[in-house]
């Protein structure tokens, strides 16, 4: 690729223009248009090919930053094609190449979003397409609360021959269902689950997708988009209910938990408000909607729990006989109580059956190494998004997110990694289309201190809000005249020998830098 032409005039010896941006249209493809796949059967089948789509541009892009924790994905997957290995019949290859695909498609996901922030990308345009697929899963929900017996047989599935869409995973995939529920049933309780096969498919997207949306309206202070989502929050409650899901409320409230935790340590008193106020929410609804009285009596006319149990039972005991590659994907047997297959009822009994207990070792170390970069954000959109590994890690005993779900994590890690490794060397890409910067006013605290930048309430024509940007400028020994200023004063550049430039105005910046060493001694 040849170089831009270099800004002022093309004069020798400037510093040429970056190259254009990655294109943000590829995950408005994959992510907004969910319905329209699920609609069509693809929204699983078709999910890596966009996953191949993003890797075609992130290769034409040439090198790319990995975000932290990729070497660790890596071998995860290192291990999970040597677990390919002990598949013992051909059609289990397929489902293998299935979810192998998903493994591969949610890195690059990461990557793509990853570099996407790091290059200065709008934050409001980055995170509207997660946005988008939120307001599918909510719109989806609620066309199974009001149509509960929906069903449809897609083009996909008539397209493919009887010996690949008969299979009962499969099928599960591609004839699609607005709810879960037993069609044998007298009384049957309709579950939400599209576009999910499953409903605790469905709560798992819920749990993960609650953060990214509060991060998005934590970071973005007008539009329409934002009130849209602001309106679908209080709205999803009631389908998210209907899925009487445990480990959907479980995940959250640990999440919740997490972050308020994180906020009284740092006194953030607004954060804690907020959580207060979600949880108040919450509660409301469960007024209408009596979600415990519904949950007791599905329990009662249900022997989930026993047979939970046993199939976890009979997982380890399987396990014990193949502990480091595991049988390559779940595999259906008839000595236990439930009909699900062993190595399911959970991600955790999905990567030891299938993949072994290194690969679940590896797997757990990635999320912890996520959680763990995450919490050093430091604005409210990285509080937010810091607890989506949080989430991840306590739904793995009950739930399995080897689909889109794994995408959406990797999504909003991305995007908190790369806010999280604060200014990176880049030219600005021009103010943003979407948003305007919010300003910043620089002053000191007295002699031989370091100046930080004084935060100014953003003007009500500010699109995006300010993150926190509590950059250290080392300090003169004199006082900063910028003090007594009425308007903001840029700190000075550094020597042309290490040429940093600051950070677009629309991108988040989540690190706050060391303070500068003092001088002359504190005041």
């Amino acid at each position: 690729m040849s170089a831009s032409r270099p800004a002022g005039g093309g004069a020798s010896g400037s510093r040429p223009m970056p190259a254009a941006p990655l294109p943000v249209w590829p995950l408005t493809l994959m992510f907004a248009l969910m319905p329209l796949w699920w609609a069509l059967g693809a929204f699983y089948l078709g999910w890596s090919v966009f996953g191949v789509l993003l890797l075609a541009l992130l290769v034409a892009r040439g090198r790319v930053p990995l975000p932290a924790g990729s070497a660790c994905w890596l071998l995860f997957l290192a291990l999970v094609l040597l677990s390919a290995s002990r598949l013992d019949r051909a059609t289990a290859y397929l489902t293998f190449g299935l979810r192998f695909g998903f493994l591969v498609t949610a890195l690059i996901v990461g990557v793509y979003v990853h570099t996407l922030v790091r290059e200065g990308a709008a934050w409001e345009r980055v995170l509207r397409p997660l946005g988008w697929y939120w307001l599918g899963i909510v719109a989806l929900g609620w066309l199974a609360v009001l149509a509960p017996t929906f069903a449809l047989t897609t083009p996909v599935e008539l397209a493919l021959p009887y010996a690949v869409s008969g299979q009962r995973y499969i099928q599960a995939l591609t004839h699609v269902r607005l709810n879960e529920f037993n069609p044998v049933s007298r009384a049957p309780i309709y579950r939400t689950a599209a576009p999910y096969p499953y409903t605790n498919n469905w709560g798992t997207a819920y749990a993960l997708l609650v953060p990214c949306v509060l991060a998005y309206l934590t970071s973005v202070r007008t539009g329409r988009f934002r009130r849209v989502l602001w309106l679908s929050l209080p709205l999803s409650v009631v389908p998210a209910f209907l899925t009487l899901n445990r480990g959907m409320f479980l995940g959250l409230g640990a999440g919740l938990l997490y972050l308020a935790l994180r906020a009284l340590l740092r006194g953030n008193a607004r954060l804690i408000l907020s959580i207060a106020g979600l949880v108040l929410l919450v509660w409301i609804v469960s007024l209408v909607v009596p979600v415990q009285d519904m949950i007791n009596a599905r329990v009662s006319t249900t022997d989930t729990n026993v047979d939970r149990m046993d199939l976890y039972l009979r997982t380890w005991q399987a396990v014990e006989r193949s502990p480091l590659l595991g049988y390559g994907a779940p595999k259906s047997v008839d000595t236990t109580l439930a009909e699900e297959p062993l190595g399911t009822q959970g991600l955790i009994w999905q990567i030891l059956y299938s993949h072994g207990i290194p690969a679940l070792v590896v797997f757990l170390s990635w999320l912890l190494l996520a959680a763990r970069r995450l919490a050093a954000a430091v604005s409210p959109a990285g509080f937010w998004l810091s607890t989506v590994p949080v989430i991840a890690l306590v739904v793995i005993p009950v739930y399995a997110y080897i689909d889109p779900n794994l995408s959406v994590i990797f999504f909003a890690v991305g995007a908190g990694l790369a806010a999280v490794a604060g200014p990176v060397n880049r030219a600005a890409l021009g103010p943003s289309a979407m948003s305007r910067p919010a300003p910043l006013r620089w002053r000191t605290r007295g002699f031989g201190r370091a100046a930080v930048p004084g935060r100014r309430k953003p003007s009500a024509r500010a699109g995006v809000a300010s993150v926190p940007l509590r950059t250290a400028v080392p300090a003169t020994g004199a006082p900063d005249p910028a003090e007594h200023a009425p308007s903001p004063v840029v700190p000075e550049p550094r020597a042309p020998a290490d040429p940093v430039v600051s950070p677009p105005p629309d991108t988040a910046v989540d690190r706050p830098a060391p303070e500068a060493p003092q001088q002359g001694g504190t005041p």
